[in-house]
């Protein structure tokens, strides 16, 4: 048994002390008595001849020095007596003596002419099987010169006894050897899977793409150093490590990546004939959804560098990254969504706690900055009445509150499309002209149309100075986002609505009393001065009497109309009640004021029809009066119309 390595005969010792047997007798010697019962069948015969030439040239090697031993004089046959190796004779002749010897299982002897011309002896011995049943399974022959005969045959069956016991050592080394190699089989695929499980058990503690990746990279590395091995990543992911690269299917035509990622199946490609031989393995990093990428793995070339990786075990090991990446992946979007719902859900409390149209643009400004670290914002509003959008919101003086076309740059084009926008390089795309990128060298952008119920209220634009600082996260994150801006803003402008018709007179379309009474006492409260006029039309129930309640309406709306183009754009004009009408001009005093009343009772009276006329009565305060307050303003402006009035009407009176 000295054919075993060392670590071949500690396993087989292993295979003795577990079959019970024991390993050593009384004298030192090692009992293989269990190997001795194993034997062949006739069904084994066919197989054997291999087993027969090594036996033979073993016997040979351990016969020399005696001289008729040697392969001159020898041959061996097989059961069907077909010469193996050894001296060529007659080929029928030997045969014929083998089928003899086989049958008689007994020495047979032939006189003949040998091939040199000389006459001889040819002695055909049989070789048994140790079995019980001892079938032939070969024959022996020795050739002999007539002066040279053997008188006793027993040489002759000790010779064939020990070429029997080199073939069996043979027999038994083979039956070893498979069993060792099942035995390594076994112990190959236990550490494999004890490694797997190891492997798989590390992935699957990892809940982060990045961990899982890193586990995959740090176990091949350990247990195959010498393999150059990089990822090739199909997603839209910046990975920190430097064996992860993005896999570009355009760029890499029909290489064994693009192969392996196509098929989804390892794929080997093995460069011969050159000077630098390597092998190339591409396995595919697939989960249950889909192939995220390609393990690209560089060993050098031949079938001792294959032996060295464990390619199936990779193969195996991908296969459990890949799994483990799919489920880190599925949480990391989870995870995302979530952020980006939490984000949603407090943009959107915050946006609804204001219901003023400024600060809800001021705010959404603010978080988007923020929220996707952008370097400039601009919110724009479109005026569906005039055509442009206006500038409502940005972190750019310079363009706060410009109007600009509504066909002009990116925010036309998604006019146009309703399409949002993203673009990485601004200087390489350049098909749009956008003064905002212009204006503050911007090179990335996403731009977005704020839309409710379908109806496009404005555009959201995002910029950095950095190319391709968006992700196309950050773009899905922005389009859910824009609704609910839209939505607020919308929410703003209904409740502005909603103020000023609450504070509008719906027949004249002046203000109403109670905020006039507002307007005085904010301004009381920061301005040095103002005046108060009280126009009444006269006899307005003569009127409403005579042409009745319809015209009474139109000649109220007439002379609300004559004020309103009368005075300023900040003077604030109200129905104080009836056919009463109040004028409230900050920051003039009393002598400017009776100006306006000059001219609002001219134009009344030569602009209406029917033909009426107005009285009206003018009071003023200033910061010096003891007491301010808006009673007192309106209790002298009251009777200064009281004293017109009296005085014979179509007239004005000052405090």
């Amino acid at each position: 048994m000295s054919e075993f390595s060392t670590t071949d005969q500690q396993t087989l010792d292993g295979i003795v002390q577990a079959s019970g047997a024991p390993l050593f007798d009384d004298k030192g010697y090692t009992s293989f008595a269990w190997l001795q019962t194993m034997d062949m069948t006739p069904y084994d015969f066919p197989y054997i001849n291999q087993l027969l030439v090594q036996g033979y040239r073993s016997w040979l090697q351990q016969s020399d020095g005696i001289s008729w031993i040697n392969g001159q004089d020898t041959a061996v046959f097989n059961f069907t007596g077909v010469r193996l190796t050894g001296r060529e004779e007659d080929d029928d002749e030997d045969l014929g003596l083998v089928e003899r010897c086989c049958l008689s299982r007994e020495i047979e002897v032939s006189q003949r002419k040998l091939r040199d011309g000389s006459l001889g002896f040819v002695y055909m011995v049989p070789i048994l099987c140790r079995n019980h049943q001892r079938e032939p399974f070969a024959a022996l022959r020795f050739t002999r010169s007539a002066q040279y005969v053997f008188t006793e045959q027993d040489a002759l069956l000790a010779a064939a006894l020990h070429f029997r016991s080199c073939f069996y050592s043979k027999f038994e080394y083979i039956f070893m050897e498979d069993i060792l190699g099942v035995q390594n089989r076994s112990s190959r695929e236990g550490r494999r899977r004890s490694i797997l499980f190891q492997i798989v058990k590390r992935l699957h503690d990892k809940i982060d793409v990045e961990g899982v990746l890193d586990e995959v990279f740090d176990s091949i590395a350990y247990f195959f150093p010498h393999v150059d091995i990089t990822l090739y990543m199909s997603q839209d992911r910046h990975s920190r490590n430097p064996q992860v690269k993005p896999l570009l299917l355009h760029e890499r035509d029909e290489d064994i990546c693009v192969l392996a990622f196509m098929k989804g199946q390892m794929t080997v490609n093995e460069t011969v004939g050159t000077q630098n031989e390597v092998t190339e393995i591409g396995i595919p990093l697939r989960g249950k959804q889909g192939v995220y990428g390609v393990f690209h793995m560089i060993l050098p070339s031949g079938s001792d560098s294959m032996k060295k990786v464990d390619v199936e075990l990779i193969a195996m090991m991908a296969d459990t990254a890949g799994t483990a990446f799919e489920n880190a992946k599925l949480l990391e979007q989870s995870n995302v969504l979530i952020h980006e719902l939490r984000l949603i859900n407090e943009l959107v409390q915050r946006l609804n706690q204001s219901l003023k149209l400024n600060e809800v643009f001021e705010f959404a400004m603010q978080e988007l900055l923020q929220m996707f670290m952008a370097d400039f914002c601009c919110i724009m509003q479109l005026d569906q009445e005039e055509n442009y959008y206006k500038v409502t919101s940005s972190n750019v003086e310079s363009i706060r509150l410009h109007s600009y076309p509504r066909d002009e740059g990116f925010a036309g084009l998604m006019r146009k499309t309703g399409e949002p926008v993203i673009v990485s390089d601004y200087r390489k795309e350049g098909k749009i002209s956008s003064k905002f990128m212009d204006l503050t060298n911007s090179l990335s952008l996403m731009a977005v149309p704020m839309k409710t119920s379908g109806t496009p209220r404005g555009v959201i634009l995002l910029s950095s100075k950095l190319p391709n600082f968006f992700s196309y996260d950050n773009y899905k994150m922005l389009q859910m986002l824009a609704p609910h801006i839209g939505l607020a803003v919308t929410n703003a402008m209904l409740h502005a609505e909603v103020r000023r018709l609450a504070n509008m007179d719906m027949l004249t379309g002046l203000y109403v009393r109670h905020y006039v009474d507002q307007c005085i006492q904010q301004h009381q409260e920061k301005d040095f001065c103002g005046s108060l006029i009280l126009v009444d039309i006269d006899q307005f129930k003569q009127v409403n009497d005579t042409y009745g309640h319809q015209t009474g309406d139109e000649i109220l709306k007439n002379v609300s109309d004559i004020i309103r183009s009368t005075t300023r754009d900040e003077d604030v004009c109200a129905r104080w009640g009836g056919e009463e009408l109040a004028i409230y001009l900050p920051q003039l005093g009393v002598q400017q004021a009776l100006q306006f009343a000059e001219k609002i009772r001219y134009r009344v009276q030569h602009e209406t029809k029917p033909r009426v006329t107005v009285s009206c009565g003018i009071a003023e305060w200033n910061w010096m009066d003891e007491q301010i307050n808006m009673e007192s303003l309106f209790y002298k402006a009251d009777m200064a119309l009281y004293e017109a009035k009296n005085e014979g009407r179509n007239r004005i009176v000052c405090d």
